[in-house]
């Protein structure tokens, strides 16, 4: 199967990072976002990366413009007809993504693959939402998505051969390295990365150490480029509980219980960077 147009539903850092790096591999690109501010947020935060690309020389003009001009802006989830290949980064929740692919199942093209930005939630019940399961798969993105070679593959239970390959050579077309991962809660990245960051915050909600000595001991003394406890705030500590709590469903091992300090700080709003206070404190 051959893709050439693709809508990225979301137009968060995610979304609009997924969409630049689709245009930039030469495919026609939709961002689509319900919400006319966020879309434009996403847009000239891709018009501010291609700009900044070339005046370090990464990039030269023509490329930049030729990337933009294979993006289309659009708040009507009914451009899904027109793609080859449409990948969901809405919030992460399990009802919002099963209603916007019910929509896509009734939208898209009867070839179009739909796949999902998912960091943890399970690709089977996504794809029983529609009629096409075998047709749906996910697509976990790094972030940020311009610079991380990752992609992780994930097969659903009725996931096909020529569904995953499809989109393991458009992975190597990104100029990303895919991974192939069975479906089940965390995947590979989120399964080890959030009990680590979460035995982070319980190493500080015992007293043992305090953030910026947590986050020394792991950078210095295991070579982290960064601490748990500030990439836990530039994650987003909201969405860090929310895979815990997937982890902690899905497999039922009280090993994976979210730390009541991490329950604390988000409600009482202290998300991380995006809110400006988690662990750390940020203009």
């Amino acid at each position: 199967m051959t893709i050439k147009t693709v809508m990225v539903i979301g137009a968060g850092q995610m979304g609009a990072g997924i969409a630049q790096v689709f245009a930039q591999a030469g495919l026609q690109v939709f961002l689509n976002d319900m919400n006319e501010v966020a879309l434009d947020k996403g847009m000239k935060n891709i018009e501010k990366l291609l700009a900044r690309a070339v005046e370090k020389g990464r990039m030269e003009e023509e490329e930049k413009n030729s990337t933009l001009s294979r993006l289309t802006s659009t708040n009507t989830i009914n451009d899904a007809q027109h793609c080859d290949l449409i990948v969901e980064a809405v919030v992460e929740n399990m009802n919002v993504k099963t209603k916007v692919f019910k929509q896509l199942d009734e939208i898209a093209p009867k070839h179009a693959i739909l796949a999902s930005n998912t960091s943890s939630l399970p690709i089977t019940e996504i794809a029983s939402a529609t009629n096409r399961a075998s047709q749906v798969i996910g697509m976990h993105f790094m972030n940020p998505v311009p610079v991380m070679k990752l992609v992780e593959i994930i097969r659903g239970l009725q996931t096909s051969d020529e569904t995953y390959q499809a989109i393991e050579n458009l992975t190597h077309r990104l100029g990303k390295t895919p991974v192939e991962v069975s479906d089940f809660p965390g995947f590979v990245s989120n399964r080890i990365l959030m009990p680590m960051i979460n035995e982070a915050i319980y190493t500080l909600y015992e007293g043992v150490a305090s953030v910026e000595d947590i986050d020394t001991v792991m950078k210095l003394g295991m070579n982290h480029p960064m601490g748990p406890l500030q990439l836990a705030d530039f994650i987003g500590l909201d969405t860090c509980l929310y895979i815990m709590e997937v982890l902690h469903e899905g497999f039922g091992d009280s090993k994976y219980r979210p730390c009541p300090l991490l329950r604390k700080y988000v409600k009482a709003g202290w998300l991380g960077k995006k809110s400006g206070r988690g662990f750390y404190q940020y203009d």
